[in-house]
């Protein structure tokens, strides 16, 4: 009996103890030999490739002197205009309405309160052509079937990982001849990378169109160049 009274209060004593706080370990720094350096660089690699999609918004905007008369004119000349996108190739998984809405017209007088004039009805949405060759005549065939806003081509890369794959190669060869360079000054060589860190982007940049177009055609575009770039941190150990 003595024995397991001693063993009750044992177990209490620990359940009552305080839990000492687990504490989060920091990472651990790399392992480096003893006459190692570390040395850390930042290089920034490029591809530039010509873009292959595009993207747009088209809309119409209508104005009537109650909300329902400027909603149902809206209606009728989006619908015209969605059967122009459809006729135009677009697929549906490339249409996206982005705004749609009635809001009151104002008009403002010295010294009076704005009073209503009237309603104004929108309908707006995003597409994406992806044969850029067609964008011109879309954008006509957009405004001839009656959107009276327009806003955009923006230009995009629409497989964009060999490009990426090239940037990333240019940044890691830039960043390991900078690490030799430092190594030559200090009479050390390059003996391995540490760790590798990456960030990226796409910056476009405006060049001449991939091909003439006729005025008479189709609205001309030109979709320029974009280029892909990818920053590395990378870490190196120097020794001799």
């Amino acid at each position: 009996m003595l024995g397991n009274s001693l063993s009750t209060l044992l177990l209490a004593a620990a359940l009552a103890a305080p839990t000492a706080p687990v504490l989060a370990q920091a990472p651990t720094p790399p392992a480096i030999s003893a006459d190692g350096t570390l040395l850390s660089v930042s290089a920034t690699g490029e591809a530039t490739r010509v873009p292959d999609v595009a993207t747009l918004s088209a809309g119409v905007v209508t104005q009537a002197a109650d909300a329902n008369a400027a909603l149902r004119a809206n209606a009728a000349q989006m619908n015209r205009l969605m059967e122009a996108v459809r006729e135009a190739g677009i697929a549906e998984r490339d249409i996206r309405t982005s705004d749609l809405g009635v809001s009151p017209q104002y008009r403002r007088g010295d010294g009076q309160a704005p009073q209503i004039s009237g309603y104004e009805a929108r309908n707006t949405v995003n597409l994406t052509v992806r044969d850029i060759a067609d964008l011109g005549a879309v954008i006509d065939a957009l405004v001839a079937a009656g959107a009276n806003q327009v806003y955009g081509p923006n230009f995009q890369i629409g497989e964009p990982g060999e490009a990426h794959d090239e940037a990333r190669r240019a940044a890691l060869e830039t960043a390991r001849a900078r690490a030799e360079l430092y190594g030559q000054a200090l009479g050390l060589r390059v003996r391995r990378i540490v760790s590798i860190s990456e960030g990226g982007g796409f910056v476009p940049r405006p060049m001449m169109a991939m091909r003439a177009m006729d005025a008479m055609e189709s609205s001309p575009v030109s979709p320029g160049e974009s280029t892909v770039s990818v920053n590395l941190d990378v870490v190196f150990e120097l020794g001799r």
